[in-house]
């Protein structure tokens, strides 16, 4: 998707951000596959988790064809911009990361088990992009919504470094924070892969295993 509009690799500075609005976008009732809610109220018990790994369409159907979740949704999250347009974000000038947010029973799966599919997914090691989508809203980032799941983070990236480094890949660049603010991207992106077969989807994994499960945080 890099190439339809701009394709920054610097992280806009608050001051400089775009304002954003007020207004939230529409959200649908029910995820189109799953025939769950797409917003809260999750059903009890749920967790969620937060995952950017480059455009978040072909990022989005990784999740939602993994046993235990609930429900996903895609958004922007990471930046400054206050309910920001898919538009707005693509220029670079919002500092959100295009995210998937993915709500999973936690008697079905674990969160090392989404790690897992995250690391696998993509190149986490590319910085503010993702194969051809070039722009720091391509970048990898995992954002946690406890310590249980920033402990797990931290020791599956370590993991799957050493795996990485053995097979002579650089450095991880994937950004670890805690959740900041989630904004839903607008209704047309939202599992935009079913509703659209043959649309692009750049998501592409290294190829290596991520060892999830041998890791200090055991499964989170």
């Amino acid at each position: 998707m890099g190439w339809l509009f701009g394709t920054t690799t610097t992280m806009v500075s608050a001051d400089e951000a775009l304002p954003g609005r007020d207004t939230a976008v529409a959200v649908a009732e029910r995820h189109a596959v799953l025939d769950a809610p797409l917003a809260p109220p999750y059903p009890e018990g749920s967790q969620v988790a937060d995952f950017a790994l480059g455009c978040f369409w072909g990022a989005e159907r990784k999740f939602w064809q993994t046993p235990g979740v609930i429900t996903t949704a895609v958004g922007y999250q990471g930046g400054y911009t206050t309910n920001p347009t898919y538009e707005e974000v693509c220029t670079g000038r919002t500092g959100h990361a295009e995210v998937v947010r993915v709500v999973y029973d936690p008697a079905k799966t674990t969160y090392n088990a989404l790690l897992k599919v995250f690391w696998e997914a993509h190149d986490p090691t590319q910085g503010m992009r993702q194969g051809n989508d070039v722009g720091t809203q391509y970048r990898s980032a995992v954002y946690t919504h406890t310590p249980d799941q920033e402990k797990a983070a931290l020791a599956s990236r370590d993991a799957y470094q050493a795996v990485l480094t053995a097979a002579g890949y650089p450095a991880i660049t994937t950004e670890l924070a805690p959740a900041p603010t989630f904004y839903f991207a607008e209704d047309y992106h939202q599992q935009y892969l079913f509703k659209n077969p043959d649309g692009y989807c750049g998501i592409g994994g290294t190829g290596m295993s991520c060892p999830i499960g041998v890791t200090p945080a055991g499964d989170a």
